[in-house]
C-alpha cells in the first residue's frame, strides 16, 4: 500500500537541530522544516540573532527553541547536542549549516584564517554528526543528516581573481565527499546523509562576494535561469532530504544554483 504524497512530506512528530540557524540559508531551512510540522532548535553564536529568529518562526506557528554556541568549539558542540536531547527528547533531523568564508589570494591566505574556515566548515560538521548519531540516531536506527555544501565545492574559483576563496572552496569540497563517505558508512543504521550545494543566495556572508563579482544582476546572468536564489529556493530540496519522501536517497549532492553549473563559461 503506497503512502499519500502529502504524508511523505509531513514532519509532524519530528525534531530538527539546525546549526547556523539564526539567519540566511539555515533560517530558511529551519522555516521549511517547521512549516512541515517539525519542532526546531536553532543554534549559532549570537543569542540576540537567535532570539529574533526564533521569535519570527514562533509567530508563524512553528515550535522553535534556541541555544547559543560557537560551532568551532568541540566542548560547545557537545553542550548543544546535550541541550537538544534534553529539550527535544530526540533528534530526527540534523542540518549542518554553520559556516564561514575568507577572501584572500591563495599565496597570501593567512594560516589562522584557513584554520578558522576548516574548523567551522568541516570539523564542526563531523563533530555535530558524530554527537547526534551517538546520542539518538544510531540507538534509534533512524536519522536524516543534511549538510550544506556549495557549488564552490564542485569546482574551482573563477579566473582573474574575482573569487579568491581557496579555503572556502576546499572546505566545501571536503563536505561533498564527507557526505558520500558518511552515507556509505551509516546506511546500516537507516541514517540518510545528503548535501545541498547552493549557488549564490543573498546573505551577510555572500554580500561582499556578490559585490566583488559585479553585483546580483551580473551573477544572475551567469545562470541558466538568470536569477540568484531567494528566501524559498532551498525549502523544497531540504524537505525532500528531511522527510520520508527522501528515505531512499542518500549520499547525494543536490545543486540549487539556478543552473550556473550547466552554463558554459558560467
Amino acid at each position: 500500500m503506497s503512502t499519500p504524497v502529502q504524508h511523505l512530506f509531513n514532519l509532524e512528530g519530528q525534531t530538527a537541530l539546525v546549526t547556523g540557524g539564526s539567519r540566511g540559508l539555515g533560517l530558511q531551512i529551519a522555516e521549511a522544516l517547521g512549516e512541515a510540522g517539525a519542532k526546531v532548535l536553532l543554534t549559532s553564536r549570537k543569542a540576540a540573532d537567535l532570539e529574533e529568529a526564533a521569535g519570527d518562526l514562533q509567530a508563524k506557528g512553528i515550535d522553535t527553541r534556541w541555544v547559543a554556541a560557537d560551532a568551532s568549539d568541540p566542548e560547545q558542540i557537545e553542550r548543544v547536542v546535550g541541550e537538544a536531547m534534553q529539550r527535544l527528547g530526540k533528534i530526527d533531523i540534523l542540518v549542518n549549516n554553520a559556516g564561514a568564508t575568507w577572501g584572500a589570494p591563495a599565496e597570501e591566505h593567512p594560516l589562522e584564517a584557513w584554520d578558522k574556515v576548516m574548523n567551522l566548515n568541516v570539523r564542526s560538521i563531523f563533530l555535530f554528526s558524530q554527537g547526534v548519531a551517538r546520542a539518538t540516531m544510531i540507538p534509534r536506527r533512524h536519522g536524516r543528516i543534511i549538510n550544506v555544501a556549495s557549488i564552490a565545492g564542485l569546482g574551482g574559483n573563477t579566473p582573474g581573481g574575482v573569487m579568491q576563496t581557496i579555503s572556502y572552496n576546499t572546505s566545501k569540497g571536503a563536505v561533498v565527499n564527507y557526505t558520500r563517505a558518511l552515507a556509505a558508512e551509516w546506511g546500516r543504521y537507516n541514517i540518510t546523509v545528503n548535501a545541498l550545494a547552493p549557488g549564490f543566495f543573498p546573505s551577510k556572508m555572500t554580500r561582499g562576494l556578490l559585490d566583488k563579482a559585479g553585483g546580483e544582476d551580473v551573477v544572475a546572468h551567469r545562470s541558466a535561469l538568470n536569477r540568484i536564489g531567494d528566501d524559498d529556493d532551498l525549502k523544497g530540496a531540504a524537505l525532500l532530504f528531511a522527510s520520508a519522501a527522501g528515505k531512499h536517497i542518500t549520499g547525494q549532492i543536490l545543486a540549487v544554483d539556478g543552473g550556473i553549473a550547466c552554463v558554459v563559461g558560467g
